[in-house]
């Protein structure tokens, strides 16, 4: 029986004019306790590329304050579940976060950034009505190895357009 994995708490200030949503953090963050701590996870390098900082390179509470700074939350869709290792396909019993309510609480919002599919497929029909753009990007995972970097970097690239 796999044990059942919470997700951490939002990261996200008043001003948040984008939030990319993950699933459920992988046993990595989970055990470090920080978002996409894999070093083979692209996320930093992405973001990086849409807020054009070298994020990588900072240790991660400046990460946080650099995204948080850009205009940038982060969250998962999935408030816990049952999963085996770290792969989306393994969720079972999952529980959902509030996203309508995190939308309505956030006055500058303009878009979700949806990192992988199963973040889409939960998030996107609860954030339907938002009025705001829901924005699918490729998996930052490094089990999404079949797109190039540069591809993802362009598909990323489109969240610029929703920060100020």
């Amino acid at each position: 029986m796999s044990l059942r994995k919470t997700c951490f708490g939002a990261i996200l200030r008043d001003d948040t004019q984008v939030v990319v949503l993950g699933s459920l953090p992988g046993e990595r963050s989970l055990a470090e306790r920080r978002y996409y701590a894999h070093p083979r996870n692209r996320f930093w390098h992405l973001m990086g590329t849409v807020i054009d900082i070298d994020l990588a390179s900072l240790e991660y509470p400046d990460r946080l304050e650099a995204l948080l700074g850009a205009g940038v939350g982060l969250w998962d869709a999935v408030a816990s579940a049952r999963r085996n290792g770290s792969l989306d396909a393994s969720i079972r019993e999952a529980d959902h976060n509030p996203l309508v309510r995190l939308a309505d609480n956030l006055p500058s919002l303009r878009a979700v950034g949806f990192n992988g599919r199963t973040a889409q497929k939960i998030g996107a029909p609860q954030l339907a009505g938002a009025g705001i753009a829901l924005v699918p990007l490729p998996s930052s995972s490094p089990a999404h190895a079949a797109m190039s970097l540069a591809e993802k970097e362009r598909q990323w690239g489109e969240l610029r357009k929703y920060l100020r």
